[in-house]
This record gives structure tokens, C-alpha cells and sequence, in this order.
């Protein structure tokens, strides 16, 4: 019952959100586009607050700009900032075909003017009301290979949520009886082994204990399973990535129409960046690089090159150090900023050799490097290369192998229309993060590329 209610008000909270979104439109509809159409008075009124708060929600969840408990209050706001553009334009198309004519923008201009005013109060005092309404949860972290998880809820600002009473190894956990987890309302369990695991996970249900479960590589694969029953028994179903046809006939249909589209609507921006990136040092604009795509087949990617020409002269791999890396050229660092240094790989997208969700190519130096001390890193080479993808959404440029090599795992093993949708909305929400353009420490390995990959030019254009 306390559970109930917990959630019942949260929603009650979130709707409220919802609805002060809903109400500069409702206001706009009835004193200015809702005049003279056939859906006008309140049946119009109705229908539009209706695709509004459907659009909001959805573009919401995308975004994750309702998640009170487990943001900050300035990403919350960004979050609601995006979610609210993408409706509002959205809406105005809806406005514009029940109007049978190009509207007036002013006026969806000055209802997301107030909508962003709305969204900050409520942010703000969602986010304050929360933490005094419910206290920290107590915490106990249970694991075999400590993957900072202390470090990570401190620095992410959930400590708020998460009271961390004891950090202890599976071992201790399981040898005192679970001791350790009386009164504990919330168990993290990271790196454990199944069999430890399995015996947490049955007294974690027993005593009705929350629990965040960090997987193994082969826990994601098992979460692409196919359930069926075979001689009377329930069996799981477990096999390379292998999507329906209809699935990879529509996502190449997309990827032409979508890759075409763009580079022609995006034609003037790629020839201003060509021309910036030709007349500040001369060098050439484009460059050429060995990547891996689908079952480790090699392909040239295309991008406006970013650092000097000489960035490898000594012709070792190197990936980017950030900010503090002096091969970048100031063109570039602009050109990384907003990603606009993908933009070439629309060709290499209608080519086939890449798809526009996927995951991201990487140079075949560095993928044998990862697979030295990783074997598992070649089975993020089942689905073809990507511009963008699960680990460039919910990752970080320097964020370890390991950990993109699960989100790209989590992406194959539930291939659908809808989550390459979703990426490609979110990806929008990524473009003006600092953290997830965020260099290597000089000298080591440790993330997969992104946009701020080293360069070794092969082909120059």
C-alpha cells in the first residue's frame, strides 16, 4: 500500500507537469489559431490538448525529463526544454494542417516563451518538494569487482536518494546470514557472480528489497531471449542478432531516405564547414579511415577532418585527449562541439556501409587492443556500424569498453523500429553535453570512439 501511494503521488506530480505544459497551448488554440477552422470552440480545444499531451508525454519519456528522483534539477530542465521543442514543433504542423495554411510561428513561439518559464518552477520546486517528502533510501552495495558504484550516486547527485549505510563483498553478504541487509530498503549488486547473485536476488524478493543489478555481458544476452516452450517446459531461445526481414528492408529504406534527405538539406552548412576547415590551414577537408561495420568488414568512414594533418605521423592510433589535445584545430574544436564532423558519413550511410543507429565504427588498432584484455568486443561487430547509437545516447566519450560494449549489446539484443526512433530523437539530447565529447587521459586506452577519434589520413579530398 505504501508503494501505491508513493507512486500514485509522483504521477499526480508528473501530470501536473503535464498539464501546466498543456495550458499556453489550450490558451492559444482558443484566442488564435482555433479561429476559423471547422474543429474550432472546445471539441477543437479538446482534440489538440489531447495530441499535445500524448506528443509531450512520449517526447518526455525519450528525453527522461520526468525523472524527479534520479536527475539534477538543471538536466531535468534541459530535458523538458527538448521535449517541449520537438512538441511544439510537432504541434505547429498539426495547427498548420487543420488550418489548411502556413500559421503564424509568433504564437507557438510566446507559448514555449511561458511553457520553458512553467517547466523551471516546476522543476524546481518538484525537485526540492521530493527529497523532503521522501528520505534517502538505505543502502547497502553488494559486490566481487567494486565498480565505484560510492563514487558514482556521490557524483551524480543521488546520494540524495540513496543513503549508502555498508559496501561489502558477495562473500560477506552471503557468509553473515544477510545480515548486512536487515532494514535495508535498496540493494545494488555489481559484478556478483550468478550463483552469489541468485541467492541476494531470493531474499532480496523475500524481504521486498529494491534491487539495481549491474549485468554481465551474458545477462544482456540473455535479455534478448525468445521465450517458448518445447516437451512441456519453458526454454529461453538464445541466438546471434538476427532480425526479422521486414525489420532490415525498412531501417535501409529509411537509412537512404533519411541520409539523402539530409545531405541535401544540410548541402549549405557541409560547404561552409569545407571551406572554413580548407582556408584555415590549407590542409585537406576531408579524410578517409579504416573502420569495422557489420561481422568486422572494413570500410573507409568519411568525416571533415578536425585535427592537423599530421595528427599521426608516427602512425600509431591514438584517440583524443579532449580539450587539453593540441592536434585539434581551432576549426575543429567547433566542428566537434555540435558533431558536425559526422556529417560525411551520410555518404558512407547511403553507400550501405554504415546505418544511422548502430554501433559506432571503431578503427581495427583499437578493437584488437580492447579484444586483448575484452574477447567479447567482437560481438559488438553482429549489427552494422552506425552514426549513432545506444552507447554515443546514454554513455560518455571516455566511458570504458566494457561499458559501452554493454549498452551496444543492450541495442542488438532488442532490434525494433521504435528504439532506433528513440535514438535518434535522444541523440539530439547529447549534441550540447560537454561529457559526452570528454577526452582520454594521454597516453591510455579506454573509450571507444565517438566524435573525438585521432585521424590518420589515407585518402585526402
Amino acid at each position: 500500500m505504501e508503494t501505491f501511494t508513493y507512486r500514485l503521488i509522483l504521477r499526480f506530480v508528473k501530470g501536473l507537469n503535464v498539464l501546466l505544459m498543456a495550458i499556453p497551448l489550450l490558451v492559444s488554440w482558443l484566442t488564435c489559431y482555433g479561429q476559423d477552422v471547422s474543429l474550432s470552440g472546445w471539441t477543437g480545444a479538446a482534440l489538440i490538448t489531447m495530441i499535445f499531451m500524448t506528443q509531450y508525454i512520449s517526447c518526455g519519456r525519450i528525453y527522461e525529463c520526468f525523472l524527479i528522483s534520479l536527475v539534477r534539477i538543471s538536466e531535468m530542465i534541459y530535458s523538458q526544454f527538448l521535449a517541449l521543442m520537438v512538441t511544439d514543433v510537432l504541434m505547429y504542423a498539426v495547427i498548420c494542417l487543420l488550418r489548411k495554411e502556413l500559421a503564424s510561428p509568433w504564437g507557438l513561439l510566446t507559448v514555449f516563451a511561458v511553457q520553458a518559464a512553467l517547466s523551471v518552477v516546476w522543476c524546481v520546486l518538484s525537485h526540492q518538494w521530493y527529497f523532503r517528502r521522501f528520505a534517502p533510501k538505505k543502502t547497502v552495495v553488494v559486490y566481487d569487482r567494486n565498480h565505484r558504484v560510492n563514487e558514482m550516486i556521490h557524483d551524480s547527485g543521488l546520494a540524495k536518494k540513496f543513503n549508502i549505510t555498508d559496501t561489502v563483498t558477495s562473500e560477506e553478504c552471503i557468509g553473515g546470514d544477510f545480515a548486512v541487509l536487515t532494514d535495508t530498503e535498496t540493494v545494488f549488486l555489481c559484478g556478483v557472480h550468478s550463483h552469489d547473485r541468485n541467492r541476494i536476488l531470493k531474499y532480496c524478493m523475500e524481504k521486498n528489497i529494491t534491487m539495481y543489478i549491474l549485468p554481465s555481458i551474458g545477462d544482456i544476452i540473455m535479455s534478448g531471449a525468445r521465450k517458448m516452450h518445447l516437451f512441456h517446459l519453458p526454454f529461453l531461445r538464445v541466438e546471434r542478432y538476427d532480425p526479422s526481414f521486414q525489420y532490415l528492408i525498412g531501417k535501409r529504406i529509411f537509412d537512404v531516405t533519411v541520409s539523402a534527405l539530409a545531405l541535401l538539406i544540410l548541402s549549405p552548412l557541409m560547404l561552409i564547414t569545407a571551406l572554413a576547415i580548407k582556408l584555415s590551414d590549407g590542409g585537406p577537408v576531408l579524410y578517409r579511415q579504416v573502420r569495422l561495420t557489420k561481422n568486422g568488414k572494413p570500410f573507409k568512414v568519411l568525416k571533415f577532418r578536425s585535427m592537423r594533418p599530421d595528427a599521426e605521423k608516427d602512425g600509431k592510433a591514438r584517440l583524443s585527449t579532449g580539450a587539453q589535445d593540441d592536434r585539434v584545430t581551432p576549426v575543429g574544436r567547433i566542428i566537434r562541439k555540435v558533431r558536425i564532423d559526422e556529417l560525411p558519413q551520410l555518404f558512407n550511410i547511403l553507400g550501405g556501409s554504415m546505418s544511422i543507429v548502430g554501433p559506432r565504427p571503431e578503427r581495427p588498432e583499437i578493437a584488437a587492443q580492447y579484444e586483448e584484455e575484452l574477447p567479447e568486443f567482437a560481438l559488438r561487430l553482429q549489427a552494422k556500424a552506425g552514426l549513432t547509437g545506444y552507447a554515443q545516447v546514454y554513455g560518455k566519450y571516455n566511458t570504458t569498453p566494457y561499458d559501452k560494449l554493454q549498452m551496444d549489446l543492450m541495442y542488438i539484443a532488442h532490434p525494433s523500429f521504435w528504439e532506433d526512433l528513440r535514438i535518434i530523437l535522444a541523440t539530439v539530447k547529447i549534441l550540447f553535453l560537454p561529457e559526452s565529447t570528454e577526452g582520454v587521459a594521454a597516453g591510455s586506452i579506454t573509450a571507444m570512439d565517438a566524435s573525438g577519434e585521432a585521424q590518420k589520413e589515407e585518402t585526402t579530398v
